[in-house]
């Protein structure tokens, strides 16, 4: 199995699990908040999605030779950034949301599938960036979601 596969197998595993985390939620519970701090299920999908999208503004820069401003500089860091942009997308419905993912989600494999192998091996700055913006990222909201839900009364 070439790196790529390897590569596009793990980003489909950790993106099933993540949707899988709260997948069969009615709307109600999608909205409900206290999953990470205030944020409900609607605002990870949004969080997750913005960091995709800083993969997609990020991951060319990278592949040019460039290196991408620290969150620390630009924001006063990554949790103002997290702050700044889900203020952003509060304001968004669950259809937005949920529309923002798919389309952000897709052209993200689109820049992998077009990305030449040298960058995809998992020392390369294009790989560790990726990690950091996607799988690495779903898995630790996966949980988080999953601890929510089990804490959740039955009904």
């Amino acid at each position: 199995m070439t790196t790529r596969e390897t590569l596009m197998r793990r980003l489909e595993r950790e993106w099933r699990s993540f949707e899988e985390a709260y997948e069969g939620l009615a709307e109600p519970a999608l909205h409900q908040p206290g999953v990470v701090g205030e944020w409900s299920v609607k605002d990870i999908i949004a969080h997750v999605t913005v960091w995709e999208e800083e993969a997609l503004k990020h991951l060319p820069a990278i592949l040019q030779g460039r290196t991408p401003p620290r969150y620390s500089a630009a924001y006063g860091g990554i949790d103002a950034f997290n702050a700044l942009t889900m203020g952003a997308k509060k304001k968004l419905s669950l259809a937005e949301v949920l529309r923002e993912r798919a389309s952000v989600h897709r052209r993200l494999l689109e820049l992998i599938e077009r990305t030449p192998d040298e960058h995809l091996d998992p020392k390369a700055r294009f790989r560790r960036r990726l990690r950091l913006d996607t799988y690495g990222h779903y898995r630790r909201h996966t949980r988080a979601i999953q601890a929510w839900r089990a804490r959740q009364p039955e009904k």
